[in-house]
């Protein structure tokens, strides 16, 4: 089994990294491989809402100037995923963003390629927006019907200078945690997974309100 993490900070090794790490050695620890894939630092653009990869159903973007496809098929591999972002004006960082919006809208419109995956979303924060940051990185992983992974706490840490989350001494705990979790939660779903299978995926009813 395999874990992809997303780190979604510019920093390769800042705060959302060793946040990333504390939940990767667990995991590790209990034989599950662990990877993570550093996105914050490219350059990936917004969704152009051009709906291209709902009416041609072959998993990609139709933005090529970035590896997002690649992206995708390795999210589509792994048995769990990780979304890690920092903390932007009380959000997702904006590179992070784009990610998520066009990573899950190919992944939705092509038969829910992320579809009972064991997932969780990691924050790490100077101060405050943790909570309304981790909410949002939820809504990706919930519209998915993923399995989500919990810790003792919201998933989130703080610290400003690279490094200093590991000061966190309760935000520690909540990665080490976290990654027993999903472990526990990873190793359930192979186990079972021939003898109850999963609910099958049906097609999205769309609504609005404008009468």
């Amino acid at each position: 089994m395999n874990v992809v993490a997303i780190n979604g900070s510019p920093r390769k090794e800042g705060n959302t990294f060793h946040a990333l790490m504390g939940v990767g050695r667990q995991l590790q620890e209990n034989n599950i491989d662990f990877e993570i894939l550093h996105i914050g630092n490219q350059a990936i653009r917004g969704c152009l809402a051009c709906g291209t990869c709902a009416k041609n159903m072959d998993e990609k973007c139709t933005i090529t100037s970035d590896p997002l496809n690649e992206w995708i098929q390795k999210l589509k591999s792994a048995d769990g995923l990780i979304l890690a972002s920092p903390v932007y004006y009380a959000g997702i960082a904006g590179t992070m963003k784009c990610f998520l919006d066009r990573a899950f809208y190919v992944a939705g419109c092509n038969g829910g390629l992320f579809r009972q995956k064991v997932a969780a979303a990691v924050v790490a924060v100077r101060r405050t927006g943790g909570s309304s940051t981790f909410d949002s990185l939820n809504h990706y992983l919930t519209y998915s019907e993923m399995i989500l992974a919990t810790s003792n706490y919201w998933n989130i840490t703080h610290g400003r200078t690279p490094g200093e989350v590991l000061q966190d001494a309760e935000g520690v705990q909540i990665m080490d945690r976290l990654g027993q979790n999903m472990a526990w939660l990873l190793k359930m779903r192979e186990q079972t997974k021939a003898m109850l299978p999963a609910p099958q995926p049906v097609a999205k009813i769309y609504t609005h309100f404008i009468r």
